[in-house]
């Protein structure tokens, strides 16, 4: 049976998956600081401000906010494994690096998460 070019040519390695993520993540983050820039620029205007406020007050960006704290978590801790892989030669340890970030990155998660949640209304 013929392989397809593509099967041999692309694996989706542990390495892979991070450098993806990290990619999305940073994307993400500046999605966010694009809309932070806007909330801050009404300002100025005092019932705008408290227009868009009372907007984001919603249950549903109170789940985006939990999502940010994710994706600054994930992209913090992948930015360190990646100065570790690249200044100290710990590319054969990548897998277990990668696990590590997720292992932290879900501790972290959940250390910031719970105060969260214990303040919402």
């Amino acid at each position: 049976m013929k392989k397809n070019i593509y099967e041999l040519k692309y694996r989706y390695h542990t390495g892979t998956i991070a450098w993806i993520l990290h990619r999305l993540s940073g994307l993400a983050l500046i999605l966010y600081l694009v809309l932070h820039i806007w909330v801050i620029h009404n300002l100025d205007n005092p019932a705008g401000f408290d227009k868009v406020m009372a907007f984001l007050n919603e249950p549903l960006f109170k789940v985006l906010e939990l999502g940010l704290w994710g994706v600054i978590i994930y992209h913090a801790v992948n930015g360190l494994r990646i100065i570790l892989v690249d200044f100290f030669g710990g590319s054969r340890e990548q897998k277990k690096l990668f696990w590590g970030v997720v292992v932290v990155g879900i501790i972290m998660f959940i250390a910031g998460a719970v105060p969260f949640v214990g303040h919402l209304k």
